[in-house]
């Protein structure tokens, strides 16, 4: 199962380098990764994916906190988050389709960032279910290149988990 993992760090050199470092020593695979300074100056907010049942993330966490940068470890994979992604995405579009890749585009609210004779860039924001959704619309007019930053997320305060509003939404609809 895969797991996020948010990570408060104290913004020093080589904090990245000892995380990433424990990982491969354990031969964990980070799938995701995303780093930026968090609210507080000094301090960085890591978001990672990581594959693991839950003892393999109990030994990753109480890993992370050995660290000596690490002040706070939370899994937050069942716990209500907003999360998104950025992916730009390089799609071949001749004159031909190019109006149809434009609207496929607007129907995942995608913008058009870079435009070519040959090529349109996209810029896609949302979650990562909205990512795999696009590239499968778009691989009909072949994709030339993808760059992706990763999931970032922030626990819901409100406590509302709206993919489980989703499943109810779903479910009275078949009734």
């Amino acid at each position: 199962m895969k797991h996020t993992l948010s990570v408060l760090v104290q913004d020093e050199a080589g904090v990245l380098t000892r995380i990433a470092g424990l990982f491969a020593r354990r031969g964990f695979n980070i799938e995701s990764l995303a780093v930026g300074p968090a609210e507080q100056l000094g301090i960085s907010r890591i978001t990672m994916v990581v594959s693991g049942d839950d003892g393999i993330i109990e030994q990753i966490t109480k890993q992370l906190y050995k660290l000596i940068n690490v002040l706070k470890v939370q899994d937050i994979t069942q716990i209500p988050c907003v999360e998104r992604e950025l992916m730009l995405i390089k799609v071949s579009a001749s004159a031909i389709n190019r109006a149809e890749v434009i609207e496929l585009a607007q129907v995942f609210r995608a913008r058009v960032v870079d435009i070519s004779e040959e090529t349109l860039t996209l810029e896609v924001v949302g979650d990562p279910g909205k990512m795999v959704a696009i590239v499968q619309m778009l691989n009909k007019f072949g994709i030339k290149e993808i760059a992706r930053t990763g999931k970032v997320a922030l626990v819901r305060e409100s406590g509302v988990n709206t993919e489980y509003l989703k499943t109810i939404a779903a479910t009275a609809k078949v009734s």
